[in-house]
């Protein structure tokens, strides 16, 4: 079982989970698709674990919050860390065996204990989340993502205000995406811990995700009340868009 959970986890550090992390403690540079091996497993334990974040609980502000990011990040998340390994290990040897990559859990996740899809959906999303803001960031994207979103949706002001209504709408919790599938960008959102990369009929939106944006109310209530409108503003102040790029040109 361990070997199994370990298997899943390294190759996950490679795929879609990797999506960026520093490249070393002195060097900022983000290198795509990749996490380091250590922030996502205890070395000798072979469980998932929480990734260590890349910036400070208060390094958001004033846009998110330092109390929201740290119950957001050492409770929900670890929450959904704590139960994906309880639930690994109701699973059978035969099905475990089965999953030997992010692909798999995701390809067969209606197939799995609803706790194996909450949980590594909420693992996976936030762990993505995390990675693409950072402080000082927003403005707008360059390069080859700023052509695909000019290309996809006329401006960068009317893909903003498109997703922007995306989030907004999204009824109850969830998450707003911006994916990229057959090199083709697109907007969704997805219901609780559900994502783009879940074969799901229920998930309306499929693809490789680009950039995330959680909008259960635990992600906003403190700062912001119920008023998620004033959340998605504050968002696009922390968007990473070098590592959107990254993560594009790495998916695309």
């Amino acid at each position: 079982m361990e070997n199994n959970r370990r298997d899943f986890i390294k190759k996950t550090a490679a795929l879609a989970l990797g999506t960026i992390a520093a490249t070393s403690a002195g060097n900022k540079a983000l290198a795509a698709t990749q996490f380091l091996e250590k922030e996502i497993i205890v070395p000798e334990g072979g469980k998932f674990s929480l990734p260590k974040l890349s910036y400070e609980y208060d390094a958001l502000e004033p846009h998110i919050d330092k109390l929201t990011m740290e119950i957001h990040y050492s409770k929900h998340h670890q929450a959904y860390v704590t139960n994906l390994n309880k639930a690994f290990e109701t699973l059978d040897a035969k099905t475990a065996a089965t999953l030997s990559d992010l692909d798999d859990i995701f390809a067969n996740v209606d197939k799995l204990p609803p706790a194996i899809r909450n949980n590594a959906g909420g693992h996976y999303n936030h762990t993505f989340f995390w990675r693409v803001m950072k402080p000082k960031a927003g403005g707008i994207p360059t390069g080859k993502l700023a052509e695909a979103i000019s290309a996809s949706f006329g401006s960068f002001d009317s893909f903003k205000k498109e997703f922007t209504d995306v989030a907004l709408k999204r009824f109850g919790s969830g998450w707003a995406w911006l994916v990229v599938n057959k090199g083709k960008l697109s907007i969704g959102s997805t219901a609780n811990q559900d994502n783009p990369l879940m074969k799901l009929d229920s998930v309306e939106i499929k693809g490789k995700p680009v950039i995330a944006l959680d909008v259960w109310e635990h992600a906003y209530y403190l700062k912001n009340q119920n008023k998620r409108a004033d959340y998605i503003f504050s968002f696009w102040n922390v968007v990473d868009w070098e590592a959107a790029g990254q993560i594009y040109e790495m998916a695309k």
